[in-house]
């Protein structure tokens, strides 16, 4: 293999470093390269590509964990029926969290009007702290502690 690009050249256009493109490498997100005569990595062009996907998938909240599984059962051009799950699942998980913390900053709120100034020995009147009711939800599959 002669043609392709090396890896300065991949990190560069793709705006990355070399370590993150070895990373995504070493974690399956990207095929081993082929090399040049010399031993150099040469990777396809369409490499870049693939990271600005990668990368765009990461900022919509996807673990790498979970990119590299949807590279895996829709390939790298054509993702399967699996990513619009995944979305729905993401939104309900955002929306979880926008609860969580419009409950907190509500919370927040509160602390700041009453004037709280310890969370032990606080003097303010009507002290919010000790009747604060923020949720406490566990990630799926996480049990009670035993």
């Amino acid at each position: 293999m002669t043609a392709g690009l090396r890896s300065g050249e991949v990190a560069e256009r793709a705006g990355l470093n070399i370590q993150t493109l070895r990373y995504y490498e070493r974690r399956g997100l990207l095929a081993e390269p082929g090399r040049s005569p010399g031993g150099h990595r040469l990777y396809p062009p369409d490499t870049v590509t693939l990271l600005g996907v990668i990368k765009a998938a990461q900022r919509l909240g996807f673990t790498l964990d979970e990119v590299a599984d949807l590279l895996r059962t829709g390939g790298r051009r054509h993702p399967g029926r699996d990513l619009r799950r995944r979305a729905e699942d993401k939104i309900a998980e955002i929306d979880a969290k926008i609860a969580d913390l419009t409950t907190i900053r509500g919370a927040l709120a509160e602390v700041v009007e009453a004037r709280c100034d310890s969370l032990t020995d606080c003097t303010c009147a009507d002290c919010p702290i000790p009747f604060l009711t923020i949720s406490t939800r566990r990630p799926a599959g996480e049990g009670e502690p035993a």
